[in-house]
């Protein structure tokens, strides 16, 4: 039998509270299947650790994150530390140097919820983001500060090998979990050298796949297609801040971020993959045991599939589902007024092995 080492990350804000309902899912699960074992380590790196050491992890952290099989991350960011500083110097170097280049996010509408968007029609499809590279790039500069001249430029970088490699694992998603459509979000038409050059590899690949259908939208058009016919996609393709700003729609056509997962994947395993919800740290509710564990614990699933436990994601998944059938236990963001903890409860006492 395979034991699971995971690391957890719980963060700032709400983290804490939606990572450790999370942990109780994971805990029931090893207790009703006697297949799964795992243990956790409890990293406290966020801006309480910076205030205290002015950094966001130790200088040896990313070597310690090395040993684990997957992190389980919550959310980063408080008022006292600039968001830059959280983000450059924590989830962004987990991303880059454990070359996590996939961002996988369902955009999925689980049974018990309405459609935002009133309509009655399934939706279920998959955004791939480009995760290391693209416009999410340290590179530019301020010149002439302070004066009327000032100017700023960040650049945009892309690389072949970078977007063949998301191109091919979007190819390969479908061909495993048999989708019969890619979408391309791109914007070509005006960012005529790095769009242009996104389209160019993705539509390389995508000739080698022919098995499965190809579209290209710019992402202005698609931003509206989400919203008019979502349930028309199976795949869609995008560059990291276009995959970014679409997954957030996404989540919102599907019952808003606190239900929405998300996975940093290092396809070939070299690195652990690092799985978190899309919600922010939230700190407007923190401490106050009203976040929705949803997203954190769906997010926990997907770390189990990544993991080659998809029937352990499914029965999560059911679980979830169940609560918000039954309408009783859910938080306020989604008509309810249970505590985090409660539904997190819930969750667990829905949990079977089918």
């Amino acid at each position: 039998m395979k034991l699971y080492k995971i690391a957890v990350l719980p963060g700032d804000g709400i983290g804490p509270e939606v990572t450790k309902e999370a942990v109780k899912v994971l805990n029931k699960l090893s207790e009703i299947d006697s297949r799964f074992y795992f243990e956790t380590k409890e990293f406290n790196w966020n801006s309480e650790y910076y205030l205290q050491h002015r950094r966001m992890m130790p200088e040896n952290g990313l070597e310690q994150l090395k040993k684990f099989d997957a992190i389980l991350f919550g959310a980063i960011g408080d008022p006292r530390v600039p968001d830059p500083v959280s983000i450059w110097e924590l989830i962004l170097p987990i991303r880059k140097q454990f070359q996590q280049y996939v961002n996988l996010r369902p955009i999925k509408l689980l049974r018990g919820l309405e459609n935002p968007l009133k309509q009655e029609v399934p939706v279920d499809f998959v955004i791939i983001r480009e995760n290391s590279e693209g416009e999410y790039i340290n590179s530019g500069g301020l010149m002439f500060e302070g004066e009327k001249r000032e100017m700023a430029v960040h650049n945009t970088v892309m690389t072949r090998q970078g977007i063949r490699n998301i191109a091919e694992f979007a190819y390969e998603y479908a061909r495993e979990n048999g989708l019969s459509k890619l979408t391309n979000a791109t914007k070509s038409n005006v960012m005529s050298y790095t769009m242009t050059f996104w389209d160019q590899v993705v539509e390389e690949v995508a000739a080698q796949n022919k098995n499965i259908a190809y579209e290209k939208y710019y992402i202005d058009a698609l931003a509206a297609y989400f919203v008019q016919r979502p349930e028309s996609f199976h795949i869609v393709l995008a560059s990291n801040l276009f995959g970014d700003i679409l997954s957030d729609l996404g989540s919102a056509i599907v019952g808003g971020l606190g239900i929405a997962p998300s996975g940093n994947i290092n396809p070939k395993g070299t690195f652990p993959s690092m799985f978190e919800p899309v919600h922010g740290s939230a700190p407007n509710i923190a401490g106050k045991g009203i976040a929705n564990p949803m997203a954190q614990i769906w997010s926990a699933a997907l770390m189990l599939d990544h993991l080659g436990r998809k029937d352990l994601h499914d029965a999560i998944l059911r679980s979830i589902e169940e609560v918000l059938m039954e309408k009783k236990v859910l938080t306020p963001d989604i008509g309810g007024n249970a505590s985090t903890v409660e539904v997190g409860n819930a969750i667990i006492s829905k949990l079977k092995m089918e």
